[in-house]
């Protein structure tokens, strides 16, 4: 198995996130990526590579998945903050303006010249800081997800797009939930692009990759499934719901199983063993896993109870499909197990496959 590991992802290290009305330290750290390359490098599993991609064929494929506006913002963020107060480069990036969904109540179509208001025109979060390094991170991770599926194309059984900042909860035109570029779905179009007719990606995450079902909700070339906790009561909140189930040609082609809080492995895994039966159903040529290990038991911030030989039987699940895989790095907050939970899941996969 091939590993691409972004070696930029240390750029992006907020110092702070929202997280109900008071400023707390942030979750999503770079230690969570050196434990698992440690882990990686311990068990020697596989080989670890930096993604080598033009800038051309990247942005190409970026531009597939992301609105250009959006990207262009993202792109040129840190410079605008910085600009609009000298002192704001001691300080992150955090929204504090928001416009509703209803277009009648404010307009998404013209974008304001306020920083601070595209700012919160492409943020559905105040728990996603931006700083310096936010923008190089995140295409270097999108370079990672990109040499992973070509990988997978050229005949490897599967391959590891190690990155972060994680991805699945980035849309169109928006971010949030950490993420900023949707790394998952990157990979899922150019498996499609290189010629894969069916690609599924099943996620596997706690919180729902609402970035990614939004992007291939009115496609039937994309099935996306994903098994979470419950958005009655768990982030992300206004999507992930069961009656969701595509738009349109896609209609039929997204299938969520949302769980509740407390959720202990065995009904866990009825839950993946039901994904894993649409997947086969539909007959994909390619699978993408966007690879949260929040489903931890002692996860700060999310509320399954797995445990980490838990994760070596969900490789082996997953390896039953016999398709070939990109794996993407997505959540799991439980820094000093993360890297042990996640690559007991590579091992369980690869020793099965």
């Amino acid at each position: 198995m091939k590993t691409f590991h972004n070696p930029h992802h240390a750029l992006h290290q907020g110092r702070h996130e929202m997280f109900r009305g008071r400023l707390v330290a942030c979750h999503e750290v770079p230690a969570r990526l050196d434990h698992v390359r440690a882990e990686l490098q311990r068990r020697a599993l596989g080989s670890l590579h930096e993604p080598v991609i033009d800038d051309a064929a990247l942005d190409a494929a970026i531009a597939r998945v992301h609105d250009p506006r959006y990207v262009a913002f993202l792109a040129h963020a840190w410079d605008e903050w910085v600009a609009l107060d000298p002192s704001n480069a001691q300080r992150d990036a955090l929204p504090s303006v928001w416009p509703l969904g209803n277009p009648h109540a404010f307009r998404r179509d013209r974008p304001p010249a306020n920083f601070a208001a595209r700012l919160g025109l492409y943020a559905f979060d105040a728990g996603t800081p931006l700083m310096a390094g936010t923008w190089t991170a995140a295409r270097s991770g999108a370079a990672c997800a990109l040499a992973a599926a070509r990988a997978v194309q050229d005949g490897q059984r599967a391959a590891f797009a190690l990155t972060r900042p994680p991805g699945h909860h980035a849309g169109p035109d928006f971010f949030g939930g950490y993420c900023f570029l949707n790394n998952a779905a990157i990979a899922a179009q150019a498996l499609r692009d290189a010629g894969r007719a069916r690609v599924a990606v099943l996620d596997i995450d706690y919180h729902h990759g609402n970035g990614t079902q939004t992007l291939f909700y009115e496609r039937a070339d994309v099935l996306t499934v994903s098994l979470h906790g419950d958005p009655q009561t768990e982030y992300p909140f206004f999507l992930g719901h069961a009656d969701e189930r595509g738009a349109g040609p896609g209609e039929g082609f997204n299938l969520n199983l949302p769980l509740p809080r407390g959720t202990g492995f065995p009904a866990w895994r009825a839950a993946l063993e039901r994904a894993v039966r649409a997947v086969a159903d539909f007959r994909a040529d390619a699978l993408v896993v966007p690879m949260g290990m929040d489903t931890f038991e002692g996860d700060p911030i999310s509320g399954f109870l797995l445990r980490s030989a838990d994760y070596t039987t969900v490789g082996r699940l997953l390896a039953e499909l016999g398709l070939p895989t990109v794996f993407t790095f997505e959540g799991g907050y439980a820094v000093a197990e993360v890297g042990i939970n996640a690559v007991n899941l590579l091992e369980g996969f690869w020793q099965a496959a």
